[in-house]
């Protein structure tokens, strides 16, 4: 790995806030329970018991941190999902 490789990775771990929190996927008057693993300013990982059922696109609510963000899923590795925001809040 060359160095510039190197600080992009440093760079992108650092803006990363590992959490383990307890969050809600909300849609359609509907919620399946997952647990936040990480959160960053564009984004979060999340898990949950099986993404069968988990529409493309839904509101990620963490009760604990008063936080609602509107959520696009990037990836999905077995019961893992990677999430963008879909309007990033400051």
């Amino acid at each position: 790995m060359s160095r510039r490789e190197a600080m992009v990775e440093d760079k992108h771990i650092l803006r990363r806030i590992r959490i383990l929190k307890a969050g809600r996927i909300s849609f359609g008057g509907s919620a399946i329970s997952c647990t936040v693993r990480n959160l960053t300013r564009s984004g979060a990982m999340l898990d949950v018991a099986s993404p069968l059922g988990v529409p493309r696109v839904f509101t990620l609510v963490i009760p604990s941190d008063d936080i609602r963000h509107e959520c696009r899923i990037v990836w999905i590795r077995e019961k893992r999902l990677g999430v963008s925001f879909v309007q990033v809040t400051s």
